[in-house]
């Protein structure tokens, strides 16, 4: 239930693939997307897409009840996206839901198609949010904001969400991941090192 395909240029595309229950998240797939992305030390540029027309809604139902909501599994997840050095992309097929957003949060940039949707009802919920998620939050879109939607509630659009700065460009659905790939390409003709030294100066102050 998770592709992934490692291209010859150092490309790695990996693919939530549960489109029959909203790519919505197993243990077995958290870990699974854990191993990747540690194993992703050596890829060059990295894409986060999903199949179907959600990119996740978090937690799987009865995963959660079973105490997949509070895995630490999440927070693991986004620490080694964060932890790349090479240029990290979520290509947003659809709606991005619940912890899930930790995923996105911690890639470099995020791209959405028109039609998604942006949540995440932690406390509603009755849970607090993974540790690092408010705070990546908060930098891309400010703590007001931040709090719209963990405490408030709220369920944005793509066009608000670029308004916010929580996504970088709305584009095509049939266009997504090409647009991913176009981005992605000055950083896989780039010597490596560059590329890497570059991340590391951008992501500084957020460490």
């Amino acid at each position: 239930m998770i592709g992934l395909d490692r291209g010859d240029d150092g490309l790695w595309t990996i693919t939530l693939d549960r489109p029959d229950k909203a790519n919505s998240l197993t243990p077995e797939m958290l870990q699974e997307l854990v191993r990747i992305a540690r194993d992703a030390q050596q890829a060059r540029a990295v894409i986060l897409t999903g199949r179907g027309r959600v990119f996740s809604a978090g937690a799987d139902l009865d995963a959660a009840r079973a105490g997949l909501a509070t895995s630490p599994l999440w927070e693991e997840l986004s620490s080694a996206i964060a932890a790349l050095p090479g240029l990290t992309i979520a290509a947003l097929n659809g709606t991005l839901a619940g912890g899930a957003m930790g995923m996105a949060l911690a890639c470099d940039l995020r791209l959405a198609v028109p039609g998604a949707r942006f949540f995440y009802p932690v406390m509603k919920l009755g849970y607090l949010p993974q540790p690092s998620d408010p705070g990546r939050m908060a930098a891309l879109i400010g703590p007001a904001r931040t709090r719209l939607l963990l405490m408030g509630g709220q369920k944005i659009d793509a066009d608000t969400a670029l308004t916010f700065g929580l996504v970088d460009r709305v584009c095509d659905p049939a266009a997504l991941l090409d647009e991913a790939r176009a981005i992605a390409a000055d950083t896989l003709a780039a010597d490596p090192r560059i590329a890497r030294g570059i991340k590391a100066l951008c992501i500084a102050d957020r460490k």
